[in-house]
């Protein structure tokens, strides 16, 4: 059988490493981003994976890495890069320019790379997907303390609807994952799992949700979440 392809956006760190590190484990050929080229000694150690460079919040960069990889036909586009946003998210207190960097980088710019590479992905059985948040979850009211985090994540699955809604009927499986909370620089050291178990339960996801069609918001062991 051949070998299954996958592109990871973000992928120098914490849940972009881990699934690299689990795709591989599994026998599929991958790709992954880094937006620092001098941050991939974690990626190189994992083995055969090709690493490319990419800011995604850099449109022409994008079309580049497009072009780039234009021949390439991939089973799996996950799009994981994210930021927190800035430390005080109380409404009037975060600068202009955080907020627009916060909302450019999560709910913009993923979209902008799903643009760019959603014909790269394999008809039938190929899936898109988008790390969110439960946070991202209109219908939860936690962590006030990360308000504009949980906007910006509300912001991409709002975007990621209206993406897709325009594609037709010939469209990849989209999901749209929440990783639980993990044991990364974002969520900390307190935080209920570690990467391992994050990756490895997305991972089954893109498995067994691969080739259904839809659209499917989602956690890391299969769990619905509402929009």
């Amino acid at each position: 059988m051949t070998a299954k392809k996958a592109l990871i956006i973000g992928a120098s760190r914490g849940l972009g490493l881990g699934l690299v590190e689990q795709l591989i484990n599994d026998g599929w050929n991958v790709t992954a981003t880094v937006r620092n080229p001098g941050n991939v000694e974690k990626l190189k150690a994992l083995g055969n994976v090709n690493i490319e460079q990419l800011d995604l919040d850099n449109v022409e960069a994008i079309g580049n890495l497009s072009q780039k990889l234009n021949t390439h036909v991939f089973d799996l586009v996950f799009v994981n890069a994210g930021i927190k946003g800035p430390d005080d998210q109380t409404s009037g207190r975060a600068s202009l320019s955080d907020i627009g960097q916060l909302f450019l980088t999560n709910s913009v710019a993923p979209i902008t790379l799903a643009q760019a590479f959603v014909s790269k992905i394999r008809k039938g059985s190929g899936v898109l997907a988008f790390m969110s948040s439960g946070l991202g979850s209109v219908a939860s009211p936690d962590a006030p303390e990360l308000a504009l985090y949980k906007a910006s994540k509300a912001a991409l699955n709002s975007m990621t609807n209206t993406f897709i809604s325009q594609l037709g009927e010939d469209r990849p499986t989209v999901l749209t994952l929440h990783p639980g909370w993990v044991k990364t620089d974002m969520g900390g050291e307190g935080a209920d799992i570690d990467v391992e178990t994050s990756t490895r339960g997305l991972v089954e996801q893109v498995k067994a949700y691969a080739g259904k069609g839809g659209h499917y918001f989602i956690d890391y062991k299969g769990q619905t979440i509402p929009w």
